[in-house]
């Protein structure tokens, strides 16, 4: 059991954590991008997982249910956090089913309609002990870890298959994951990129002078100038904050005057986003806007 001195300690970083997030989580606090707050939110669910008191699966999804409730609150916008929460519990409900030695292939195929219906397992069902069940848990969200790890690099390794020679690639602000797939794709490709500032903190400034950097021929525009030079652009690739349940996006200013302006001149759009920007949530608003950057 974990003595006083561990559970202060993690009450501590859980506070300090929910802080970070009310100042504004990966717009302008100090955990900067999504990916970056993905690992911070996972690294302390696993430091939950190992320090809290808990006997069974149940103890234990209760406990994070709990605390996950408090930072999506903190910050209700970055959905980062609840996909992570949610991802942890899978992890967890998978341990457990593991540990019982049920089949994974039978939850695995269940319908919607099943789902929805059978309501799943009931919190009974986890409240059998295992030994070695924290440790697993553990060992399974280390994994977590490692995959968020390269989820940009895996990203960035596919963009020759999507960026050709001569080509005109246009984006907007700066999405570090976009950055690292244009780079990727200049080792072997000579392309010119058009990035609009998006204003009013013009991180399209900073992308362009990175790119520039890097070998890329770069120009920057205003967003008042999308639709004019979009008749001789190739390719729009932009960066999400969130891809939402019912295909909607959650991202910087100015992207969806983007989007209407490749539609009315058929150019295809690209949108780079790692699975955990993925959110089971929809947003009826015809337009969802964020002034900060994307990752």
């Amino acid at each position: 059991m974990p003595g006083p001195d561990k559970e202060t300690d993690l009450t501590e970083r859980i506070e300090a954590f929910l802080s970070d997030l009310k100042r504004g989580g990966s717009g302008t606090g100090p955990l900067r991008g999504s990916a970056e707050m993905a690992r911070e939110t996972t690294s302390l669910l696993r430091r939950i997982t190992a320090q809290a008191r808990w006997s069974s699966a149940g103890d234990l999804m209760e406990i994070i249910r709990k605390e996950g409730r408090r930072m999506i609150a903190a910050q209700p916008s970055e959905t980062t956090v609840g996909n992570m929460i949610r991802r942890v519990l899978k992890i967890i409900r998978e341990e457990y089913a593991r540990s019982r030695g049920s089949s994974e292939e039978t939850d695995q195929q269940e319908s919607l309609h099943k789902l929805l219906t059978s309501g799943g397992l009931s919190e009974e069902n986890f409240r059998q002990h295992f030994t070695a069940l924290k440790a697993n848990v553990i060992e399974a969200i280390n994994e977590l870890l490692t995959e968020l790890e390269g989820t940009t690099d895996n990203i960035a390794m596919q963009a020759l298959e999507h960026i050709h020679s001569n080509e005109v690639i246009m984006t907007i602000g700066r999405s570090r994951t976009v950055e690292a797939f244009l780079k990727d794709a200049a080792r072997k490709r000579k392309f010119h990129v058009i990035v609009a500032e998006c204003a009013p903190f013009c991180q399209g400034h900073k992308m362009a002078t990175s790119l520039s950097k890097s070998g890329i021929e770069t120009t920057v525009i205003t967003d008042a100038a999308i639709f004019a030079v979009m008749s001789r652009v190739n390719k729009v690739i932009i960066g999400t904050q969130t891809v939402l349940a019912n295909g909607g996006l959650r991202a910087v200013n100015g992207t969806h005057t983007l989007a209407l302006a490749a539609k009315h001149h058929s150019t295809p759009l690209i949108i780079c986003a790692p699975m955990f920007k993925l959110s089971p949530q929809v947003r009826r608003q015809v337009c969802s806007v964020r002034l900060c950057s994307c990752e």
